[in-house]
């Protein structure tokens, strides 16, 4: 049985094309795919993000157990609403999940880790939890809805009081404000300007409709990875999981002197070089990149695979991301066995 957000009736309302994403009942598009990617690009369009997932760290210790949980340095949070972008590590420095970390005060910080990692996220923070005075609590009363787009922000603040619709416009990038309701932080996962919103579910569907009526269009599941893939932005299971350098990902930072988890591991992963690198990867000519396609150099050899690919609607050709052998550089060749052809891609 999957579960459904509080979008879910807006999302059958609205025609979706709706698919099982991680055991979420959840809109792959609304009609075109590429007019959703092309709308985010050129206007504003709304994605339910409702089944990420929201933890409240609470408690006296909150910044030191942020502090020895997360890769990047938490001390940077500061300013209420502050928002950082890190990795939890496993003590082998591989990522465990990739998220989103909001200071509130000194004793409760927001995260939203992602929904495919729910059950071994909740249990590892619960376990790392021990020995602070801490407590970890999921937010299941939240919807959450992400604008995005050139004119996300401004269609945002016109549904908002003038007060609002201010604060709203004044936040920078990595932002957060609760205003009225509404928990709104200026990020997102499109490479686009705009918003993503936490409220309580039952306020959801008069928020979309509000949205709806500045003409922000919904967008799915499927415009959502194309977007993010031509901004470069990693999928976790995809361009990094468990067995993952998060330098190879380029996802760390280790600039400062904390003793976090993996960190031992991480010194000794710099200290005997990377064999390994992400790139972006263009295809020349016609074809399709797709995930676990191995890249060959003009000798034959392997030299690494893609991670993610798929079209670019803004492009018009075949994109990917891919892990290379450190010493490549320029172009390689992927082979489809579809059509036993070799295709040149340049990065």
């Amino acid at each position: 049985m999957t579960r459904k957000t509080p979008f879910y009736q807006a999302h059958i309302g609205a025609a979706a094309r709706m698919v099982d994403f991680g055991g979420w009942d959840l809109p792959i598009n609304y009609g075109s795919q590429i007019d959703e990617h092309h709308t985010v690009r050129k206007a504003a369009g709304m994605f339910d993000v409702s089944h990420m997932t929201v933890v409240e760290i609470q408690g006296e210790d909150a910044r030191a157990f942020l502090s020895k949980l997360l890769a990047n340095d938490i001390a940077k949070l500061q300013e209420p609403g502050k928002a950082l972008y890190s990795c939890m590590l496993n003590p082998e420095g591989g990522i465990i999940d990739d998220l989103i970390t909001y200071f509130i005060s000194e004793a409760h910080f927001r995260m939203v880790v992602n929904a495919a990692t729910h059950d071994k996220d909740m249990a590892w923070l619960e376990k790392q939890a021990g020995g602070y005075e801490v407590t970890v609590s999921e937010r299941k009363d939240l919807a959450m809805l992400a604008v995005q787009g050139p004119e996300a922000r401004q269609k945002t603040a016109n549904i908002l009081n003038a007060g609002g619709a201010k604060s709203a416009l004044a936040l920078n990038i990595f932002q957060a404000a609760q205003i009225g309701d509404l928990f709104i932080a200026r990020t997102g996962y499109t490479g686009e300007d705009g918003f993503e919103i936490m409220l309580p579910a039952e306020a959801a569907i008069e928020l979309w409709n509000k949205l709806l009526a500045e003409e922000v269009k919904p967008c799915g599941l499927g415009a959502r990875d194309t977007l993010r893939l031509e901004a470069g932005m990693n999928l976790y299971g995809q361009d990094m999981d468990e067995t993952t350098s998060p330098f190879v990902s380029g996802t760390v930072a280790l600039k400062d002197e904390r003793e976090f988890i993996g960190r031992a591991a991480l010194i000794s992963q710099k200290e005997a070089g990377f064999k390994q690198k992400l790139v972006g990867l263009v295809l020349e000519g016609r074809g399709i990149l797709r995930p676990h396609q191995n890249l060959l150099n003009e000798a034959g050899d392997i030299i690494g695979e893609t991670t993610s690919g798929s079209f670019s609607p803004t492009l018009e050709k075949a994109i990917a991301m891919a892990r290379l052998n450190r010493d490549v550089d320029g172009r390689c060749f992927v082979w489809s066995i579809s059509v036993g052809a070799n295709y040149l891609c340049a990065w």
